[in-house]
């Protein structure tokens, strides 16, 4: 099967999965839900070996990108490039939190039978408030510095990223100076060996990946299909909206501006990673996908390999556009006018929530406690508008997830191309 299929362009057989999962998922939303577990039980370890096969090799591939994009950076130059990555990564995400919270007012969103359908949610709340843990500035700081080994067998990005960046001036520095330049060169010889051995993986992985989509897929509405239906309709719409406005307009006019050149050739070609992300609704399992789609850019994986991993950790626009609209959702329910004040802690809250969205369990989900109590919202109250958001967040994780990835391939490609980062011929 797998070599009748591969005489079809990937991209189109991994469309062919897509809309053949939506279509037998929502066909099984329907059955009985002992029917429904039995088949769930079949085809979701199908879905969930992809992700694990991506998660394998996405770390090693961090790790050595990173070491030899920052030993290939000149340490001069290599400030202001990832000083300019973390501005665009600040800018669009304050941007698409008060887009945000401007869309959700102007849509105002509205839910049916709130009360009952949070009910069936509460024990989850309660679980999460059980597990949750509050961690000051200090805790974030020593969490950057950590031992690589254990964050490597962790999964932990921001400490890895924060290792390889140094252990790759490190090297340059060595080199630069003509220190044991025979053995470094040759240690960055061998992580270059590393990091090609990584990506033949992805090429493997990515003959697999239609099949994967496809098990994803049919979870994910066989599970959640019918939802889009039910009282969330207006809570979806407003996401979508959202996360469809950042994708086809805010990022396409910032590659025209900037770039000044057809966006949506950009989109066209990134459309792998977006539909990567949207399955998966990891941005962690889409990195190599990422990774793949910048090589075929030719953008330089000494940029690359450093933004997409920051911008899998930092950058959560998704998270920005979704979580104002359960704060008004909130606001909405429980008759609350919102002063000039609130909304500036809503925007200030949502933004730097947004950056530890990736490492905290339960996603942005988690990060409503913090943002609804900000806001003013009681204990009560912000318990009812988390249980409703658990009771639609795998749909919503979807878009917000292929949002997020999204923003991390244009800020990578727009600073690639202003830094003249771009070459002719892709790297292999």
């Amino acid at each position: 099967m797998t070599r009748k299929t591969s005489r079809f362009p990937l991209v189109w057989r991994i469309l062919a999965g897509f809309l053949l999962g939506i279509a037998l998922g929502l066909a099984a939303s329907r059955l009985e839900p002992e029917i429904l577990g039995r088949l769930l039980a079949i085809a979701s370890p199908f879905g969930a070996v992809l992700v694990s096969m991506l998660k394998m090799v996405v770390y090693p591939i961090i790790f050595f990108s990173l070491v030899l994009g920052a030993a290939s950076m000149p340490l001069r130059s290599s400030g202001r490039i990832g000083g300019t990555v973390l501005g665009w990564y600040f800018a669009t995400s304050l941007f698409a939190t008060v887009f945000g919270v401007a869309m959700a007012f102007a849509l105002n969103p509205s839910m049916t039978a709130a009360a009952e359908t949070a009910g069936r949610y509460m024990d989850g709340v309660k679980s999460m408030t059980a597990n949750s843990a509050s961690a000051g500035f200090g805790t974030f700081l020593t969490s950057l510095f950590q031992n690589p080994f254990s964050s490597l067998a962790e999964g932990k990005f921001l400490p890895i990223i924060v290792f390889a960046i140094l252990f790759g001036f490190a090297a340059r520095a060595l080199v630069d100076a003509g220190r044991n330049k025979p053995a470094v060169e040759a240690m960055l010889l061998a992580c270059d060996g590393v990091q090609h051995a990584a990506f033949k993986l992805i090429d493997w992985v990515m003959a697999y990946f239609p099949f994967g989509v496809f098990a994803l897929t049919f979870c994910n509405f066989a599970e959640n299909g019918t939802l889009l239906f039910g009282p969330y309709v207006r809570i979806v719409a407003c996401v979508l909206v959202g996360v469809a406005a950042m994708i086809l307009v805010v990022y396409p006019l910032a590659v025209f501006l900037i770039c000044r050149e057809n966006p949506y050739r950009l989109l066209a070609r990134i459309r792998q990673p977006l539909l990567t992300a949207f399955v998966t609704r990891s941005s962690a399992a889409t990195l190599p996908v990422s990774f793949r789609a910048m090589d075929e850019i030719g953008v330089s994986r000494s940029l690359s390999s450093f933004s997409l991993p920051l911008g899998a950790t930092v950058n959560m626009d998704g998270v920005c556009v979704h979580l104002p609209v359960f704060v008004i959702l909130a606001a909405n329910m429980f008759g609350i006018d919102l002063s000039a004040g609130q909304l500036a802690v809503l925007v200030v809250s949502v933004m730097f929530a947004s950056i530890g969205a990736g490492g905290i369990p339960g996603g942005s989900v988690f990060l409503l406690f913090m943002v609804l109590e900000n806001v003013g919202l009681s204990q009560d109250q912000v318990a009812t508008v988390v249980a409703l958001a658990l009771g639609i967040n795998p749909v919503l994780d979807m878009f917000e997830t292929c949002c997020n990835v999204a923003g991390d391939n244009v800020c990578t490609y727009i600073v690639a191309k202003r830094a003249k980062l771009i070459s002719s011929a892709p790297e292999n």
